[in-house]
C-alpha cells in the first residue's frame, strides 16, 4: 500500500468518526483519474488582507496569481485544478479546508502576500513556505498565523472528538501521513524558489494556520512576498514576475505529484 493509499484509507475510516457520511467514506473513484489540486487564494470580498504603501491589497494578487498558476498547472496536465475562490469574494476558512476535502484533494496550496506585523522590522521581503504546527517555528510565523486565522474568527475545522481508541489512531496515522506528505511539498517549493527569487530568511517555517489543518489533506501555505517592502510589492503588481512565480510552483506541484505519494492514486484503497 503506498502513502497515498494508506492515507486515503485512513481518512475513509476515520471519517466515519467525525460525520462523513458512509457514503461518502466508502466512495471510489477511478485510479486512472488526474489528481486534484486545490488553490486557495488568500482573503476576498469585505476582508483586503494586507495592504501595500502603494495600496496593492493582498486579495487582488493571490487571486492573480492562483489564476495563473491553474493555467500552467491545467497546461501541463497532471492534474485536475479547483480554486476556493474564482472572484472577489469572501470564503470562511473553515470552507475552504472543506473544500479540499469535499474533492479528496491530493494537494491543497493557499495562497498569500503578506505585510510584515507591528514591531517587526519593515524590511522584511521574500517569499516563504508554512506547513502546519501548532508550535510556530518563530515569532513571525505566530503572528503572521494569527493574523492569517483573524480573517475569520469563526472560521476552524471543527472535528467532533473521536471517542473509539481505534479511531483515536487512525486519526493520528493520518495525521502522521498529512504533514509528512505537506513537509516534502514544501521542501519541493522551496528549491523551485531558490536562486531565481528573493527568500525570507528560514523560507520553510512552521505555523497554525488554520487553513492548513485538514488531517487528511497534505497542505502548503505559501507567502510570494511581504505587500509591506516596496520592492515586493511593485514585483507582485507585475503580471510577468507572478507568472514566473507560478511557473515555479507548477514545478513543485508536478514534481510532488509524479513522487511515490500520488502516483496514480486517487481511489481509496482497502485494507491490505
Amino acid at each position: 500500500m503506498t502513502d497515498m493509499h494508506r492515507r486515503a484509507w485512513l481518512a475513509a475510516m476515520a471519517g466515519l468518526a467525525w460525520g462523513a457520511s458512509p457514503a461518502a467514506a466508502q466512495r471510489r473513484r477511478p485510479a486512472t483519474r488526474l489528481p486534484v489540486v486545490v488553490l486557495d487564494p488568500g482573503h476576498g470580498g469585505a476582508d483586503p488582507g494586507a495592504i501595500g504603501p502603494g495600496g496593492t491589497q493582498e486579495k487582488r494578487i493571490t487571486l492573480a496569481l492562483a489564476i495563473e498558476l491553474r493555467r500552467q498547472l491545467l497546461a501541463g496536465g497532471r492534474c485536475r485544478v479547483v480554486l476556493t475562490r474564482g472572484r472577489d469574494v469572501f470564503v470562511p476558512l473553515g470552507r475552504r479546508v472543506q473544500v479540499a476535502r469535499d474533492q479528496e484533494a491530493a494537494l491543497l496550496v493557499s495562497l498569500h502576500a503578506d505585510a510584515a506585523p507591528p514591531g517587526q522590522a519593515s524590511g522584511l521581503r521574500g517569499a516563504s513556505v508554512y506547513t502546519l504546527s501548532e508550535d510556530a517555528s518563530d515569532a513571525l510565523a505566530a503572528a503572521l498565523a494569527r493574523r492569517e486565522n483573524l480573517a475569520d474568527r469563526a472560521g476552524g475545522l471543527r472535528l467532533p472528538s473521536v471517542s473509539p481508541e481505534v479511531q483515536r489512531i487512525l486519526l493520528s496515522l493520518m495525521r502522521q501521513e498529512t504533514h509528512a506528505a505537506s513537509t516534502r511539498v514544501a521542501r519541493l517549493t522551496v528549491n523551485a524558489l531558490e536562486g531565481d527569487f528573493a527568500l525570507l530568511n528560514q523560507p520553510h517555517r512552521r505555523a497554525g494556520f488554520v487553513v492548513l489543518k485538514a488531517p487528511d489533506v497534505p497542505a502548503v501555505l505559501v507567502e510570494g512576498g511581504f505587500l509591506s517592502h516596496p520592492r515586493d510589492e511593485s514585483l507582485l503588481n507585475t503580471p510577468a514576475h507572478r507568472a514566473r512565480l507560478a511557473r515555479a510552483l507548477a514545478g513543485a506541484i508536478n514534481r510532488y505529484l509524479a513522487g511515490p505519494r500520488v502516483a496514480g492514486v486517487e481511489a481509496l484503497a482497502a485494507p491490505v
